[in-house]
């Protein structure tokens, strides 16, 4: 099969989403993932061939400082064409793993597609990286290129490793300047299979070290075919999405499903968000679709909403469950229903709340069109209607990453009993949908009791002291654990018995006496560099601390 004959297929199975759009049962009944044949860049098969000529804008920037940047397809095909001629006369080779430590800049997304179009691997990393873990991912990623700012170099200073250095702006040698070249004079198209590696991603390690994940020219420029179904995206759309570049959310939402839409990518960039400035460029923009996580939905209605956008039509949270009050409150002022979904750095999107569908309270939705969920309990390995989200292997899901890198015996685990197994667990109701539970390292027993720490902490934050809680089991001698929160406050609240009492109160009003909250105590949480809570580092401190060290925890009287 031929590039025009794979493009066409993709091209296809596209438009059957686009279509169907608003109906869930008949897209999920019409749509089969694409036959590609053996080779496929979607940089060079997908985006340029649609980008070509093509003057509508497919990306803007918008900056906090009152910036206002665009770019058409046609300016991105050309610039990246131009970047991929002066990467591979400075050494850049198919199968070269290059990363590329951007913040939301023009450059960063020329990159992608420069080094797309390159065959070789782009390897993402946030610019909040320190020396340390920098020199984690250089050695474990084999790291042979760098594409970063000028104002970051100096964490490079003293990392080992022969790796060419690329900087945009003034750096020292052995830096060399980043730029594009005078005219685009691509090598000779680089044979890419679709099973190539095309992107490898380091996880935000809320559980253990982060893990690289590795992603083919298939599984996530063709997996993410899901992500734009779920997100409601269509041609001329414009998607707001806030994410941070180096995180694979960025690609989802930033980069592959508006592109695959042929939408506009809209990016708000800033340094510290603000919520008023945020409501004022959705309305300003155009903005027909936002995705945003959780805790900027919270920013978001502690401002004053206002009227709803005029543009906007699709609203979706991310990153982690979104709490029921959130999705209430925005419905209420814009009439707008929020809608939550599942996947992972590991996949594509594979749950979700789609247009036109029912939402059920507290459900993530559906399995998306292609892909084969299933609830599967840990003890027997079969099918069920609570235990493990999975994807059955048997065929292997397009959506799923080819591995992780260097570590068979992980790979092992994840794929024991013909499953893929995700490590989260949910519930499955009688029309299939599918609601959250917790990670099934979070998941714990009190009084023979499950309980899952997300229930307990849409809860809690329900209360206006709490602007983040974890929930973790505290030892006990009678009842082995009892649920712990740990609590981040709002501003005007005390870390006293006071606030606690009436935190504890709250949630015995609110939760089953099975559930109830026996300790709390006040600090800032933990957080990965992604800012996902680590729970981990919380049960660990529960398990290293004796009684007589908890003098700032609190207990239910």
């Amino acid at each position: 099969m031929d590039q025009t004959t794979g493009r066409a297929a993709y091209r296809a199975c596209r438009d059957i989403l686009v279509r169907h759009r608003d109906d869930y049962e008949a897209a999920v009944a019409a749509f089969r993932w694409p036959d590609l044949g053996d080779r496929f860049n979607w940089a060079l098969d997908w985006f340029d061939p649609f980008a070509a000529g093509n003057p509508r804008i497919a990306l803007r920037i918008i900056g906090e400082d009152g910036t206002d940047r665009a770019y058409s397809f046609a300016e991105l095909a050309t610039r990246s064409d131009r970047l991929a001629t002066s990467l591979a006369a400075g050494g850049v080779a198919p199968g070269d793993r290059v990363m590329v430590m951007l913040g939301n800049q023009v450059e960063l997304w020329e990159s992608m597609l420069a080094v797309m179009k390159l065959g070789s691997v782009i390897m993402p990393a946030t610019t909040a990286l320190g020396p340390k873990d920098i020199a984690d991912r250089v050695d474990r990623g084999s790291v042979r290129h760098v594409i970063t700012n000028a104002d970051q170099v100096d964490k490079f200073a003293d990392i080992p490793g022969d790796f060419g250095r690329i900087a945009i702006g003034d750096a020292p040698r052995p830096w060399r300047q980043y730029r594009l070249a005078d005219a685009a004079a691509l090598p000779s198209r680089p044979a890419t299979r679709a099973d190539d590696p095309m992107l490898i991603y380091f996880t935000s390690g809320t559980t253990s070290h982060p893990k690289l994940v590795e992603h083919t020219h298939s599984s996530y420029p063709v997996g993410h075919l899901s992500t734009m179904y779920f997100l409601g995206l269509r041609p001329g759309d414009v998607h707001l999405n806030i994410s941070s570049p180096g995180w694979a959310k960025h690609a989802w939402s930033s980069f592959f499903a508006p592109w695959i839409a042929e939408s506009t990518i809209l990016v708000y960039n800033y340094t510290r968000f603000d919520a008023s400035r945020f409501l004022t460029m959705l309305r300003q923009a155009d903005v027909t679709s936002v995705c945003a996580p959780p805790t900027v939905w919270r920013m978001l209605i502690q401002a004053d909403l206002g009227t709803k956008p005029p543009s906007l039509r699709e609203a979706v949270g991310a990153g982690e469950p979104l709490n029921p009050e959130v999705i209430e409150h925005v419905q209420r002022h814009w009439g707008v229903t929020i809608r939550d979904g599942f996947g992972q750095t590991e996949t594509s999107a594979l749950i979700g709340n789609t247009p036109g569908s029912p939402v059920k309270p507290g459900s993530m939705g559906r399995p998306l069109p292609g892909v084969a969920v299933e609830i599967v309990d840990p003890v027997s390995g079969r099918p069920a209607s609570e235990g493990e989200i999975c994807l059955r292997l048997d065929p292997r899901p397009v959506n799923l990453m080819a591995g992780y890198l260097g570590d068979d015996d992980r790979n092992d685990l994840v794929s024991v009993g013909g499953y893929y197994h995700t490590g989260d667990t949910a519930s499955l109701d009688a029309d299939g949908y599918i609601t959250y539970i917790g990670r099934t390292d979070d998941v714990f027993k009190a009084s023979d009791y499950k309980i899952s720490p997300f229930e307990l902490e849409s809860v809690l934050i329900e209360h206006p002291a709490v602007v983040e809680a974890a929930v973790v089991p505290a030892p006990d001698p009678t009842r082995l654990a009892v649920p712990k929160a740990y609590i981040s406050l709002a501003a005007g609240w005390a870390p006293d018995r006071a606030t606690a009492d009436a935190i504890f109160a709250h949630a015995r009003r609110n939760l089953a006496p099975y559930q109830r909250i026996r300790r709390i105590e006040f600090m800032e949480l933990p957080k990965t560099i992604s800012g996902k809570i680590r729970r981990v580092e919380l049960r660990s401190r529960e398990n290293a601390c004796k009684t007589d060290d908890l003098t700032n925890e609190y207990r239910d009287r």
